[in-house]
């Protein structure tokens, strides 16, 4: 029989990171029934596979349906392998493309194994809601588009814009929050999770059990994380400021080091296990430098292991603190052919062109920004600041052995190995 925490001590736990609770007295008496009667609440968080990899963006409600699951709660993790083929429209200006079958089962299963670095794989149902949309018979389909209106649709604010807009609408799109909606009528959701940006979504959920006689569930949102960059952009890969979960130990360490100290407790509120009382302790206790690694430690800790993040702490430790070359540091390497190597003008020795290697080295996009980046001073070649010269010589090398240059851009670090034909 299921041993529940007592309901306040829940609360406050699950509250820790929440934006909104829809409603808090229901999840009260939710909590309480669940406690009497020994039952665990039925927990869903649903996400359509629409891309590979997830960021700690993504994880940020992830650690909340965690919360649950820590409490003895039923955690269940839903894949869209039906609503990633209409493609979600939220926040969404233009009609989303549909992805194929074959897309969304290869991200699905990459979803998989990335969720189970949060959650308890042997405590987690795993669920994909083709198993009911797939039997579903046209008749059934036209009695769930009848329990919505046209016009209740229009009130959600991205539809509602784009409308006034007079931008296109596609039918299929319209009918996305009432396919995610019934998934808590198939899984009789007592408690739904999301981005607050999923609001809209989530109640039709709420409604949508009422109309078929369920009790309706509570909705927990949980904020849209900021990038580790500044600015008050939500974390995305495509504004360059998202941290994978799937990022080498080092790579993402030193993201999280880069954030500032202000948003520094935000990512221990969102991104980690640590209770409020304690974040409010380390504030006022740990200076900000040992915060901010601790906090990079338990990030790394939890999707790379406790020795990946303990070498990660000493290898940026070297990096940036003491200007020493990591030991993990990606080699590149490279021929003289690609950098364009040739004799010096003096005839001894070798030159080659720095900024095609940066290009090489995955240091710049371009020789135009790599170019750039050297004029600015921003390149360290050999831990010495380089500014750009068409050509930059090379040491006299060991025999047999490649020329080893260390370049560093900013936070990134790698070494290229150019071959020596001896």
């Amino acid at each position: 029989m299921a041993n529940f925490a007592p309901v306040d001590e829940q609360l406050t736990y699950l509250k820790k990171g929440a934006a909104e609770i829809i409603r808090e007295a229901d999840l009260r008496a939710k909590l309480e029934k669940s406690r009497a009667t020994a039952r665990p609440l039925r927990v869903k968080l649903g996400m359509d596979p629409t891309a590979p990899d997830l960021h700690l963006g993504h994880t940020v409600v992830l650690r909340k349906l965690k919360h649950f699951q820590d409490l003895g709660h039923t955690a269940i993790f839903l894949i869209g392998d039906f609503t990633g083929m209409i493609g979600d429209p939220t926040g969404r200006s233009v009609t989303r493309p549909p992805l194929t079958r074959e897309q969304i089962e290869q991200n699905a299963e990459t979803y998989k194994a990335q969720v189970f670095k949060i959650l308890d794989p042997e405590k987690t149902v795993v669920d994909f809601n083709r198993r009911w949309f797939g039997s579903m018979n046209t008749d059934e389909f036209v009695r769930l588009a009848a329990k919505y209106t046209v016009s209740q649709l229009l009130e959600r604010e991205d539809f509602h814009k784009r409308f006034q807009d007079e931008k296109p609408i596609s039918v299929h799109e319209l009918l996305y929050p009432l396919v995610q909606g019934y998934d808590s009528v198939a899984l009789e959701a007592d408690v739904e999770l999301g981005g607050t940006d999923q609001k809209f979504n989530l109640l039709v959920g709420r409604e949508l059990q009422r109309s078929y006689g369920q009790e309706s569930q509570v909705v927990l949102t949980t904020p849209i994380l900021e990038g580790w960059r500044a600015g008050e952009e939500k974390m995305s890969k495509s504004l360059d400021n998202a941290i994978g979960i799937q990022e080498p130990p080092l790579e993402m360490y030193g993201k999280v080091m880069a954030i500032s100290d202000e948003r520094m407790w935000r990512y221990y509120e969102l991104l980690t296990d640590v209770q409020v009382a304690e974040i409010e302790k380390m504030k006022r206790e740990t200076h900000p430098m040992q915060a901010k690694k601790d906090l990079a430690r338990r990030i790394v800790e939890d999707f790379h292991g406790a020795d990946a993040a303990a070498k990660a702490g000493e290898d940026w430790a070297r990096q940036f603190q003491k200007d020493e070359v990591p030991e993990s540091v990606e080699e590149i390497p490279v021929t003289l052919d690609q950098v364009k190597g040739e004799r010096s003008v003096s005839g001894v020795g070798m030159t080659i062109r720095l900024d095609i290697l940066l290009v090489l080295c995955g240091l710049a996009e371009s020789v135009t920004e790599a170019a750039r980046k050297l004029k600015q001073g921003a390149v360290r070649v050999n831990n010495r600041v380089d500014t750009f010269v068409p050509r930059m010589p090379l040491p006299v090398p060991v025999f047999g052995q490649p020329w080893k240059v260390t370049l560093r851009v900013g936070k990134r670090i790698k070494i290229a190995a150019i071959q020596n034909p001896g």
